[in-house]
């Protein structure tokens, strides 16, 4: 990661600042995307940058430059650091401006930064499993906005990690959301079965490719609520995102789910994305 873009600027990575009044530092007021590089080419990026274009409507947030230019300039950022198999993050603020809780005036322009960083397939987990713990849903309500007002998931995630648990598995009373930074899967009878997309969750670019490569492939697949005693009688379980694929969840809280090991159905989506992902282009 040498060099990083800085409101329109790549500049080496120790010369970049952020500024103590931006929005973002202040109030978590600003959105975030996180794009997947396999092979120096970028993966579903058309997708993310639709979604953060998406998310700062919903926001009311401007984004100072447009998905075309914007798109370029992390393609170069990426060809400068010479990514192979890594990620670009990049984040959008509402800018720089005294600290007042109502946006700014109009004139003030957002804050956009962006850096890349390697990072590998997790095959060792995707090959074996990872386990979960459940964890009582508190965020905000709307979820569906990629926001940087992440503390509900910080706290689950770490509340899981603290007893050796990769992923915390989130739920609104009886009724199982997401994770807390992936989407959620059960499979019961052959049929893959998740949240549908609604303000509780987010719709995960990963899970968007689950959904199609199912059509696609005639795997069952229902956007449907399921509730925590249903997630613990599945027969599968698995979680999805840019980083983490399509991951299989062997045990929850403790309970060994299925067989204790990644599923038929779980392994038949792994191998078909990863066909996806040896289609990739920029």
């Amino acid at each position: 990661m040498k060099t990083v873009f800085v409101n329109g600027e790549l500049i080496d990575r120790d010369k970049a600042k952020v500024d103590i009044e931006d929005r973002g530092y202040q109030f978590g007021d600003g959105i975030y995307e996180v794009i997947r590089v396999y092979n120096g080419s970028t993966f579903t990026m058309k997708e993310h940058m639709e979604r953060l274009y998406q998310s700062a409507e919903k926001m009311k947030l401007s984004i100072p430059y447009g998905e075309e230019e914007f798109t370029a300039k992390l393609l170069k950022l990426i060809e400068l650091n010479d990514v192979k198999d890594g990620i670009v993050y990049l984040q959008v603020t509402r800018g720089v401006s005294a600290r007042q809780h109502h946006f700014p005036s109009k004139d003030v322009v957002g804050s956009v930064v962006a850096y890349t960083k390697d990072f590998p397939v997790p095959s060792h987990q995707m090959n074996n499993g990872v386990t979960a713990k459940l964890v009582e849903d508190i965020r905000w309500l709307r979820c569906d906005i990629k926001s940087l007002n992440l503390l509900g998931n910080l706290l689950a995630k770490q509340e899981a990690a603290s007893e050796g648990h990769f992923e915390a598995i989130l739920h609104r009373g009886n009724t199982v959301t997401e994770g807390s930074s992936s989407n959620a899967f059960m499979v019961k009878d052959g049929v893959i079965y998740t949240h549908p997309v609604t303000n509780l969750i987010l719709n995960g670019i990963t899970r968007r490719v689950i959904e199609d490569l199912c059509r696609k492939n005639d795997i069952a697949f229902q956007e449907e609520t399921f509730s925590v005693s249903e997630l613990m009688a599945a027969d599968e379980v698995f979680i999805a995102s840019t980083t983490s694929e399509v991951m299989p969840v062997i045990g929850i809280d403790g309970q060994v789910i299925g067989e204790g090991k990644p599923g038929a159905v779980t392994k038949r989506l792994q191998a078909l994305f990863s066909d996806r992902k040896g289609m990739v282009a920029r």
